[in-house]
């Protein structure tokens, strides 16, 4: 196995880069970080190898590019199994892929809106962005950083169903899941005892580059999860070399993942549902109540629809015993049905390639010129050009 490094091409505020960058901390897999600017490896390199203006992305030492955090550790896993992050177990294993799941996608919302909706955190960020990303952008630091504010709201926070009368769910998503971290932290290391698994590592993309950074979470989550503030420095510092505790006992969950598991049945699956719905129809967005919050006008997301398909293909997979003991505890807590409803729904989101895996485009200089000012909206990840080579 080749010890060239791997190329981490990130931001060094962002969110899923933090994830994929902590993995290959632990897992102590050689690599440099790179921070593209706008005009050079993002529309460049990136764009025409990977089809997306976003990161991060990882270029393997056999020039191979790699896009999205969760295939990606799953792809590494098999390249460097030393330290894994997926137990043995497929019962453990389920239920790691799918917590992991839910802190990719279910935290989003509150991660944007804490950094962009509080004034002290967004004047911050955007101005970060403009002298880093933006640096050699001819226009004044603070009409770019005034513009990065308005299209974050705009996309990440009104355009993601965050108003006045939704407020206060989304932040109770965040303060909730603290406590039910804090209660884990204060017994044992890392979520599944004594060692990081798959799901630490999802929990770790908004609470490390943003919940535990961000100035207005930050403090919340030192004044109310100490806890959880040491185990983003613990994750961060460990690396699998030095770990040697087993897994759990096979088919065993810590019993404090139960109220996590009921947000998954209570809110999260019932969201892919629907959102998996509405993409079916054809609809662009979605009106959706969860836990006495109603949301309108939410959009489709066809990467979640993905998402479930996924979970549905572990699922699916699991032997009849493992897959028994698994709808015990989703049934439990309310997910079963959710995650069954319906069969499986067609994303049609990877149909020329296998994630991680990108395949060089061909980009025509007008679509280049719109990503160039648009970038890579967020409901739609993957760039519909003309493929190539």
């Amino acid at each position: 196995m080749s010890q060239a490094p791997y190329t981490l091409y990130l931001f060094w505020i962002s969110y899923f880069s933090g994830k994929l960058q902590a993995y290959l901390r632990y897992k102590e897999i050689p690599h440099v970080c790179v921070e593209p600017q706008w005009r050079g490896a993002l529309l460049h390199e990136i764009l025409p190898n990977t089809g997306l203006m976003k990161v991060p992305v990882l270029r393997t030492p056999r020039a191979e590019w790699l896009a999205d955090s969760t295939p990606i550790i799953e792809h590494l896993e098999h390249e460097h199994p030393a330290g894994a992050v997926l137990p043995d177990d497929p019962v453990q294993a389920f239920f790691c892929r799918l917590l992991e799941d839910y802190a990719d996608e279910w935290l989003w919302r509150p991660a944007l809106h804490y950094r962009w909706s509080h004034a002290t955190d967004a004047h911050a960020y955007s101005r970060r962005f403009a002298e880093s990303f933006l640096s050699s952008h001819p226009a004044p630091k603070w009409l770019l950083a005034m513009m990065v504010r308005e299209r974050q709201r705009r996309i990440y926070v009104r355009g993601d169903g965050v108003r006045a009368d939704t407020r206060a769910h989304v932040e109770s998503v965040y303060l909730n899941t603290l406590d039910r971290l804090q209660a884990i932290f204060a017994q044992q290391p890392f979520l599944l005892g004594d060692r990081p698994c798959l799901a630490d590592f999802g929990f770790f993309a908004s609470m490390f580059r943003h919940f535990s950074l961000d100035p207005t979470p930050s403090l919340i989550m030192q004044q109310r999860a100490p806890a959880v503030f040491a185990w983003v420095a613990r994750l961060w510092n460990t690396r699998c070399s030095e770990v040697s505790a087993p897994w759990p006992a096979p088919g065993t969950l810590p019993a404090l993942w139960q109220p996590l598991l009921r947000d998954v049945g209570e809110a999260y699956l019932p969201y892919l549902l629907a959102n998996a719905r509405a993409w079916r129809e054809g609809r662009r967005h979605f009106d959706f109540e969860v836990q006495g919050a109603c949301y309108r006008k939410l959009p489709v997301v066809q990467y979640r629809v993905w998402c479930r398909e996924q979970l549905q293909a572990h699922h699916q997979a699991l032997a009849p015993a493992a897959r028994a003991a698994v709808d015990v505890q989703l049934q439990a807590c309310g997910a079963l049905q959710f995650l069954l409803a319906d069969g499986r729904i067609e994303s049609g989101l990877y149909r020329d390639c296998q994630p991680p895996f990108c395949r060089t485009l061909q980009v025509g200089r007008l679509e280049t010129l719109r990503r160039f000012f648009t970038g890579t909206h967020w409901q739609f990840p993957k760039l519909s050009a003309r493929r190539a080579r």
